[in-house]
């Protein structure tokens, strides 16, 4: 008897679980724990998933679903009920023919190979459970949590950090933080969708850093030994599609620093309340919240489909040449549309972590 997949939840508190496939009639997202009486509608959902979709700019895959959200459950009169909260997306714009030529080949980068030598069987339509369109569920859960942050003041961005060997500078990242976007495509600037049009004529893809910011985080959020509120935000953004890292505060560059460097010295300001004169830290100390901005950022890779035709073998073993089909649809980086999945994990995380936060003193 085959393994079964199981592990399609997230939270402890503020939970959530996603359902459906790429390709698929639908794919949703039931949330146990949101709490009775926040003001929702589907308008609120749709905002946050018009940030996500494609089909709207020769930067992201032409598949153009138009991800409207529907509200089975959960909901009464505008307001949340308390009970389990159904939200369900149509899938419209679904081809499958570009995929059935190479259903028997192992795709390089992708997980045909262990998802058949884990549980006997792949759904090539698109990937499955394993494509990116699963991330649509966690936009709309995202939209959610934004709505419990947004009531307790607390404010996160995420924005294109680099794409390829292209960084924003220090003056557009700080005009980043302090004035969100809404369409993820003008985050980059112009050098990295140049780089974008270049990869993609070139049939290749290009990798990619998403950072996030949040502000007016409360002191305490997170708890040692392994529920850390870094621990937390790193599995949530390893789960993750293409993901390959997370650093927080000063990350991997802390490892060439001394300490009398990188330690954050307190400071009291004038009515007395303490803080640090500086944040590489990234906004937690021990796993817990400082106060101080909480900054971190994702590494994901280039996207493993690309038109340049790759070395492989099929289920046998046998040697093929991969080259996909014509009218195949795939992003060329996972950036412009990951940005909204980055800030929904985000947020649903901070969200889990204020209501278990309730239970640590009285």
């Amino acid at each position: 008897m085959q393994e079964t997949m199981r592990s399609n939840s997230f939270g402890e508190l503020f939970r959530f679980t996603t359902w459906g496939e790429s390709h698929g009639k639908a794919i949703g997202v039931v949330i146990d724990g949101c709490p009775a009486g926040l003001n929702l509608n589907e308008e609120d959902i749709n905002r946050e998933l018009l940030r996500r979709i494609g089909g709207r700019s020769p930067y992201t895959t032409p598949r153009a679903e138009r991800d409207l959200a529907h509200i089975f459950s959960g909901v009464f009169e505008g307001k949340t009920s308390g009970t389990p909260l159904s939200i369900v997306i149509f899938n419209k714009d679904v081809d499958s023919s570009t995929y059935t030529p190479i259903k028997h080949l192992m795709r390089p980068g992708h997980a045909n190979f262990t998802y058949l030598k884990k549980y006997g069987l792949f759904d090539y339509r698109g990937g499955g459970r394993a494509s990116a369109r699963e991330t649509v569920c966690r936009v709309a859960v995202g939209a959610v949590a934004k709505k419990i942050l947004s009531y307790h003041n607390i404010r996160l961005i995420a924005y294109v950090h680099t794409i390829g060997d292209i960084t924003i500078n220090e003056v557009n990242r700080q005009t980043l933080q302090s004035h969100p976007i809404s369409c993820p495509d003008t985050l980059a600037g112009e050098e990295m969708m140049a780089a974008l049009v270049e990869a993609k004529k070139e049939g290749d893809s290009l990798g990619s850093i998403v950072e996030c910011h949040v502000d007016h985080l409360p002191i305490g959020l997170g708890a040692p030994i392994y529920e850390k509120l870094e621990a937390t935000l790193a599995k949530a953004m390893m789960t993750l599609p293409a993901s390959k890292g997370v650093e927080i505060g000063s990350g991997f560059a802390s490892a060439h620093m001394k300490g009398s460097t990188h330690n954050d010295p307190f400071v009291a300001d004038d009515k007395g309340n303490i803080t640090t004169r500086t944040n590489h830290a990234g906004g937690t100390l021990g796993g817990i919240s400082t106060g101080l901005p909480l900054i971190f950022r994702t590494a994901f890779k280039a996207p493993s489909s690309i038109e340049q035709p790759q070395q492989t073998v099929d289920t046998a073993g046998n040697k093929h040449t991969l080259k996909l089909a014509k009218g195949s649809r795939h992003d060329p980086c996972v950036a412009p549309r990951v940005v909204p999945v980055v800030e929904a994990m985000t947020a649903c995380v901070l969200v889990d972590a204020l209501l278990m936060n309730r239970t640590s003193k009285m």
